[in-house]
């Protein structure tokens, strides 16, 4: 195994800090690989930038990195909550640049991964989040998921990542009316990529991934995490977990389960490419381009 380089923080008699290596893209795209391979090259840590990961003991339907990885590269941004508290965009951001400043302390490169566009886009455009208003809550508390969907439809909002959780529908409205302060081109020393796949590559990703959750035990910890939680659990109420419990009160088969699944995160990765293709400043390549462009912006 190659010895990981170390990254200097002298640069022609200048003091510099490693730059933010930020890489984002749909699910199953390939980019946490991509970053775990830069990572073991170029001493890097990783900060995972995704509203599902942040959730303790969600771990196979997330698909959060194995242990295994997790031990070979430093991973951070995961099991910061238990399901169902609040963890906002507001949260991440502030834990992102925290976590960014002490991994460039320890000589090493900051990464941030991630398809949650809120939480990169937080980060690198160094958003100003208002603070919530109480009186539009209680009026969006009353609203059906339905009703609030359309109320997005109406007002030129996109709809979160997770688009069948209630709240999570609430806070992008809320931020919305916010109306947050935010840097029109990206913050300073930052390595901004995209990973672009083919569509006939990318949905046969997804397929696999779906057939290995259930090959890795999705259903037995859904299962764990719905006696534990409660399936009502707003954690509980979008992704897999909410196909496993119809599978668990007889609904659907399980070819079923993993035929939604697959369409399920389809869909997502759509949603994902439209937020991340509003950002002019993202550099968009394949895996094997975005690596030898991240490479040659590291030893430079």
């Amino acid at each position: 195994m190659a010895t990981p380089i170390e990254y200097s923080s002298q640069h022609h008699g200048e003091t510099t800090e490693a730059p933010l290596v930020v890489i984002v893209g749909p699910t199953a795209s390939g980019k946490s690989a991509l970053a775990m391979e830069l990572a073991k090259v170029f001493n890097g840590e990783i900060i995972c930038a995704d509203s599902r990961t942040v959730y303790k003991n969600m771990d196979i339907g997330t698909t959060k990195p194995s242990a295994a990885d997790q031990a070979a590269v430093p991973h951070w941004g995961l099991d910061l909550v238990e399901p169902g508290e609040v963890f906002t965009a507001a949260d991440f951001k502030n834990y992102a640049l925290s976590k960014a400043q002490q991994i460039r302390e320890r000589g090493h490169v900051p990464f941030i991964v991630g398809g949650t566009g809120l939480y990169v886009d937080g980060v690198i455009f160094d958003y100003e989040f208002g603070q919530p208003q109480p009186e539009l809550r209680k009026q969006l508390e009353a609203l059906s998921l339905e009703e609030l969907k359309t109320y997005c439809a109406n007002n030129n909002i996109s709809l979160p990542e997770n688009e069948n959780n209630r709240r999570y529908v609430i806070r992008a409205i809320e931020q919305k009316s916010i109306n947050s302060k935010r840097l029109r081109s990206p913050i300073n020393n930052i390595v901004l990529v995209g990973i672009t796949t083919d569509r006939i590559e990318l949905r046969r990703r997804i397929a696999t991934r779906a057939e290995q959750l259930f090959e890795n035990g999705m259903l037995e910890e859904a299962i764990k995490l719905g006696e534990k939680y409660g399936w009502d659990n707003e954690a509980m109420t979008g992704n897999i977990y909410k196909l496993a419990r119809k599978y668990v009160d007889g609904q659907l088969m399980l070819d079923e389960i993993k035929q939604a699944n697959a369409t399920a995160d389809w869909r997502l990765a759509k949603r994902q490419l439209t937020w991340l293709k509003r950002n002019p400043y993202i550099n968009w390549f394949t895996l094997s381009d975005a690596h030898e462009y991240i490479k040659a912006a590291l030893k430079s």
